[in-house]
This record gives C-alpha cells, sequence and structure tokens, in this order.
C-alpha cells in the first residue's frame, strides 16, 4: 500500500532523483523530487505534507545544512541527510542541526529504504495513543505530553523537539534510573545497532542536554556511566492531568 504523505528526494543530480524516484515506487512509496533547498521548502510550507524527506547535503544555494535548520523552524517532518562518505563532520552537523539519521554517499538504495522504512516505522508507534503510564510525564520541571508530543519547561513554554529528540526522550523517561547502552538506545530510536565509531548516539544525547539546559561538563538530568551508556537520573511522574 503507497503512503499517503509522500516522501520527499532533493538533490539536484537529476539521474539520482530519477534512480531514487523509481526504487521507492516499486517498493509503494510515494514520491515527490525537488532539486534544491528552496523548492522543497516552499512546497512544504504551502501545505503539501510529507512523510519524509531525503536531503543531500551538496545542494545548489543553501546547502542542506541550512535547509534542514529552516525547516526545523516549521516542521518536524523526519530527515535523512546524504553525506560525503569521508567527512565525519558533515554527519555530525547533520544531527546536531536536527537530521534524524545520515547516509554516506555513495550507497545502496536498499540501505536507504531500510533506514526509511525504520523511521517511519518508529513515527507510527510513536502515534497519538494514550500511554498506559499516563499521557504526562512530569520530570526537572518539565512536562511531556506524549499525546501532542510537546514539552514544556517549568514556565509553561515549549521547548522544540526534533522527532529523534522525542523519542530518545520518551526512552529515558519509560527507563528512568535504569542505564541504557549506546546498543539499546539505537535499536530502540533508529531500529538498528549502534556501529563502531558511530556518534550518533552521543551526539543526540548532547543535543537533548541542551533542549533540556543539561550543563554537559556536570550534567543533573542525562547522566553519562562511563562504559556502560547514559541514565536519566531524576525522579519521573506520570499522569492523566496536565500540570504538577
Amino acid at each position: 500500500m503507497i503512503q499517503d504523505k509522500p516522501v520527499y528526494i532533493v538533490d539536484d543530480d537529476a539521474e539520482i532523483r530519477s534512480l531514487l524516484r523509481s526504487y521507492l515506487e516499486r517498493n509503494q512509496f510515494s514520491v515527490r523530487t525537488a532539486e534544491d533547498g528552496e523548492q522543497l521548502l516552499r512546497s512544504l510550507r504551502d501545505g503539501d505534507a510529507a512523510s519524509l524527506v531525503v536531503l543531500d547535503v551538496m545542494l545548489p544555494g543553501d546547502d542542506g545544512f541550512e535547509v534542514c535548520r529552516k525547516l526545523r523552524t516549521f516542521s518536524r517532518v523526519p530527515v535523512i541527510m546524504l553525506t560525503a562518505s569521508s567527512d565525519e563532520m558533515d554527519r555530525i552537523v547533520g544531527l546536531e542541526i536536527g537530521a534524524d539519521d545520515y547516509l554516506a554517499k555513495p550507497f545502496n538504495p536498499r540501505e536507504l529504504l531500510a533506514r526509511i522504512r525504520a523511521i517511519l516505522r518508529r513515527s507510527e508507534q510513536g502515534a497519538p495513543v494514550q500511554p498506559s503510564g499516563g499521557r504526562y510525564q512530569r520530570f526537572a520541571g518539565f512536562e511531556l505530553d506524549m499525546v501532542q508530543r510537546r514539552l514544556l519547561d517549568a514556565q509553561g513554554a515549549p521547548v522544540t523537539l526534533s522527532g529523534a529528540e522525542y523519542d530518545l526522550l520518551r526512552l529515558l523517561l519509560e527507563h528512568a534510573g535504569e542505564v541504557l547502552s549506546r546498543d539499546r538506545i539505537a535499536e530502540a530510536t533508529r531500529g538498528r545497532d549502534n556501529l563502531p565509531m558511530d556518534r550518533f548516539i552521543d551526539v543526540q544525547v548532547s543535543r537533548l542536554r541542551q533542549r533540556l539546559g543539561d550543563d554537559a561538563r556536570s550534567p543533573r538530568l542525562i547522566k553519562t556511566v562511563r562504559g556502560q551508556g547514559y541514565v536519566l537520573a531524576v525522579p519521573v511522574v506520570a499522569g492523566d492531568a496536565p500540570g504538577a
């Protein structure tokens, strides 16, 4: 069954756009393409819906990083960035500005398909439903509405989270006080193992700490357990009504 909302392929290489479009359509995806970031942003701002964006870093005009920054000002649609295979910094920067995953060029279309399916599967699993433990999760002055997927700080102001950041926070809240290994976090939030030398999880934890105002040098909320992983080190209270 073809997805209701299309996957957007953003790449200035017409051959790549055509090949990926054909491959994904053969695998039951609706696909739209754009040759630059402005075309994508204009379409989404005008009301077009997307289930996911595959975004190349090297684009004419605004590069993929700047496009992702602009996209995150008004949309939480998942983003997979296509990066240069030899440049780890490209991957780190992409994650830091809100991308949900990355794939190094050259890549096998089957791997891209697997990444897309994993992200969409997580999105569907995170669709608004009444959590069994309570809709609202409160911790350290914050309140997470797990139906609206909205985080409020102690003053009631919204805290912007990317899809990957939300998934990570929810996982930590559901396992507060439990040390979670990087592999377990990767499997739960990405649908695959954390690869050797893969800094995705560390970058996502760093970004989430920034969102929560947690000092990376001496964190009080998300603590690092050397050689083991990460743990949410504050109490969590669940409830069915907003407000403390």
